[in-house]
């Protein structure tokens, strides 16, 4: 599957869609972006079960600020609108094989039970 290009009117779409979605924050001029670049392009070839998508930083900077982006690289993933990653820097390509093969082991029915239990208990102590 190939990369998408989220913007801010798209990415909420894009993150209430079923499939594990991963994203990576980038801009033209990171050195770092550009070597991380074909890493994540092939794993999106290897990888139909997933949605990559990339956020230029540079066009995109009210999404990247609401995300609070303090570096980039920096990749996401969501699950059914959980956000179940966040880490700045980029990713060798064995590290990346690893953390799609967590994201689609990921009990979601537990994750948004203990989603619904915090905001109880939260709900309470307020």
């Amino acid at each position: 599957m190939s990369t998408i290009d989220l913007n801010k009117d798209t990415f909420q779409t894009a993150i209430q869609d079923g499939k594990p979605l991963i994203v990576d924050f980038w801009a033209p001029w990171c050195g770092p972006c550009r070597n991380f670049a074909p890493v994540f392009e092939e794993a999106s070839r290897q990888h139909e079960d997933v949605v990559f998508a990339k956020v230029n930083t540079e066009d995109e900077q009210e999404l990247a600020s609401a995300l609070n982006i303090r570096s980039i690289p920096t990749l996401m993933v969501f699950r059914e609108q959980v956000l179940l990653f966040s880490q700045a820097g980029a990713l060798a390509p064995a590290q990346l094989e690893e953390l799609l093969a967590q994201v689609k082991e990921v009990d979601m029915e537990k994750v948004h039970a203990e989603i619904a239990a915090q905001e109880k208990d939260s709900d309470q102590a307020g």
